[in-house]
């Protein structure tokens, strides 16, 4: 990526970012061995929630949920905002081969998209390749992502580097998203972090509340 496209010429912000989820299922979430799966599944909410704290576009999309797959997780879809739509695929293993999630993209009008999927080495590598092809500009976030296993991560990230895809964390692109803590996002991000992306924040906030009512 070339300096005039890249941080902070092109910063993500709540106007220009549009968030996907593909294949957080009830089923595939099992598979998850390279970190975490609570993790993974705290991260998709954390994304999914900053989508309603900024006033952003989401997408989320299943493979086959009525097959061993599952549905989408249950504490993913109470996070998702009333409008976003849920593209329930039908065997395209690649997001942006189903045109209804192509279509759904294309409808959000946002230049940068961030991109969180399991399994990392298909659901997230093939539709964050698709949209960069595109010409979209796309933050894969890992740590909202899973796979079998660690070689399958490291080798779909470097093929996703090389390819030009920005390599980001769940609270690297929230904080992006919010930039400053004064406005009005700062709440909602602090949530956020203390309940879902940094459950160690949560203990720094109650701890200071306590102390300033000491």
């Amino acid at each position: 990526m070339s300096i005039e496209n890249s941080y902070p010429n092109h910063r993500l912000t709540p106007e220009n970012t549009g968030i996907l989820l593909v294949d957080h299922q009830s089923g595939l979430i099992l598979g998850v061995q390279d970190h975490d799966q609570n993790e993974v599944r705290r991260n998709a909410q954390a994304l999914a929630r900053a989508a309603k704290v900024f006033g952003m576009p989401v997408v989320a999309t299943t493979s086959a949920p009525q097959g061993p797959n599952g549905p989408l997780l249950p504490e993913l879809i109470a996070e998702l905002p009333d409008e976003a739509p849920v593209i329930h695929r039908n065997g395209e293993v690649d997001a942006f081969d189903d045109p209804a999630f192509a279509e759904a993209v294309r409808a959000m009008n946002r230049p940068h998209l961030v991109v969180a999927g399991v399994i990392t080495d298909v659901c997230l590598m093939f539709a964050s390749l698709s949209a960069t092809a595109r010409g979209y500009a796309v933050h894969a976030v890992p740590d909202a992502s899973g796979t079998t296993n660690v070689l399958a991560r490291e080798t779909s990230l470097i093929r996703l580097r090389e390819a030009g895809v920005t390599l980001n964390s769940t609270v690297g692109v929230i904080s992006e998203l919010l930039r400053d803590w004064k406005t009005p996002g700062g709440a909602g991000t602090a949530e956020i972090f203390g309940t879902l992306a940094m459950p160690f924040y949560g203990a720094v906030m109650a701890g200071h509340a306590a102390a300033g009512k000491a």
